[in-house]
C-alpha cells in the first residue's frame, strides 16, 4: 500500500490521450510511442488482400438480414428420417453438434448412440452397440450437414419420425425428430427399456396419428405460432409452454377427425399436453429453415 503514500511517476505507452490528461494535473509522465506489432508480414498480408477485395460488408449483412426476417418456416408434414432426410442411411446416425468420433463424444451422446441402435434393432444391449461402432460399420454426421437440427445430446436414426419444416419463401426444408419429454429420455443419454418403448410408441402410434392429422390440417405456419408465443412468455427454448398449447389448439380438430382410435387420439393429446416442451423441436428446425438462405450470402459476417 505504499505505492499510494509516494509521488507517482507514470510511464504511459501507446494512447496518448491519457498522457495528456496526466500532464493536465500535474502528474510526472513520460509518454513512449508503441503500437502492437501487427503479428508479421502473414497477418499484414492478410489486411492487405482483405483491403483489395473493398466487400461491402454492411450491405451483405443487410441483404443476409432480409433473408432471414422474409422467412415463412411451415410445418409441412412429419415422415420417417430415411425417406426424406438428405443423404439418411440406415448405418448413419445424425448428431447434434460439430463433427466427432466416437472415442471423442461425451457420455450422453454415446449413451444416446447406444439407445439409436437398439432402437433400431441393430444391437441388444449396450456391449453389443459399442461393439458395433467399433467395428466401423457405423457412420456419423452432424445434423447440420443434413438439413437438420438435434437438441441437447439428441441423435437420428433412420426409423425415427422427423417434422418436416419448409421456408416457403425460399422452398428450404429443414429436419428435427419429435420431443421426447423431460427426464429419462435419449437426448439426454438414457437408453433403458422404458425409452425404448416411449420411442417405439412415438414411431408406431405418434406419428402416424401426426401425419394424418397434418394431412387433414395442412400447413401450419410456425412464425405465426412462436410470434404469439413469444409475447405470451415464451423464448421457445427453454420455456414451450404457450407455443405447445397453441400448438394443440391447431392440431385438435383434425387430429380428432382422424381415422385412429379414440384411444390413440387420447393418448396422442395427452402425450403433447403434458409435455410443455413438445414445440420446442418445431422452433428448431424453424430457425434452421429461416438461417438457411442467407447461408453464403457474399460478404456477410452474419452467422447462420
Amino acid at each position: 500500500m505504499s505505492l499510494f503514500k509516494e509521488e507517482l511517476k507514470v510511464i504511459n505507452i501507446g494512447l496518448k490521450g491519457f498522457y495528456e490528461d496526466l500532464k493536465k494535473v500535474g502528474a510526472k509522465v513520460v509518454h513512449v510511442d508503441w503500437k502492437p506489432p501487427l503479428g508479421g508480414s502473414k497477418v499484414a498480408a492478410i489486411l492487405d488482400r482483405l483491403e483489395e477485395l473493398k466487400v461491402d460488408i454492411e450491405t451483405a449483412n443487410e441483404e443476409a438480414v432480409k433473408k432471414i426476417l422474409s422467412a415463412q418456416p411451415t410445418l409441412v408434414g412429419i415422415a420417417k428420417a430415411i425417406d426424406v432426410v438428405p443423404g439418411m442411411k440406415k448405418n448413419l446416425i445424425l448428431h447434434a453438434g460439430p463433427p466427432i468420433t466416437w472415442n471423442r463424444m461425451s457420455g450422453p451422446l454415446k449413451g444416446a448412440v447406444i439407445g439409436g441402435l437398439i432402437y433400431e434393432g441393430l444391437a441388444k444391449n449396450e456391449e453389443e452397440a459399442v461393439k458395433l461402432v467399433e467395428s466401423g460399420e457405423i457412420e456419423f454426421d452432424p445434423w447440420h450437414h443434413h438439413d437438420g437440427v438435434g437438441p441437447m445430446a439428441g441423435v437420428a436414426t433412420a426409423s425415427m419420425p422427423v417434422f418436416i419444416v419448409e421456408n416457403t419463401t425460399f422452398g428450404v426444408k429443414a429436419y428435427c425428430t419429435m420431443n421426447e419429454g423431460l427426464g429419462k429420455v435419449l437426448r439426454y443419454g438414457a437408453y433403458s427399456q422404458d425409452v425404448i418403448d416411449r420411442l417405439k410408441w412415438m414411431e408406431e402410434v405418434l406419428y402416424p396419428v401426426l401425419a394424418e392429422t397434418l394431412k387433414l390440417k395442412g400447413p401450419i405456419n410456425l412464425k405465426n405460432l412462436i410470434t404469439q408465443a413469444l409475447q405470451m412468455g415464451d423464448e421457445c427454448h427453454n420455456r414451450n409452454r404457450a407455443a405447445t398449447s397453441l400448438f394443440i389448439r391447431e392440431i385438435a380438430p383434425a387430429l380428432l377427425d382422424t381415422s385412429f382410435s379414440n384411444k390413440e387420439k387420447k393418448q396422442v393429446l395427452e402425450f403433447i399436453n403434458s409435455n410443455d416442451h413438445f414445440f420446442l423441436n418445431l422452433s428448431m428446425p424453424a430457425a434452421k429453415a429461416s438461417l438457411m438462405p442467407a447461408e453464403g450470402t457474399k460478404g456477410s459476417t452474419v452467422v447462420t
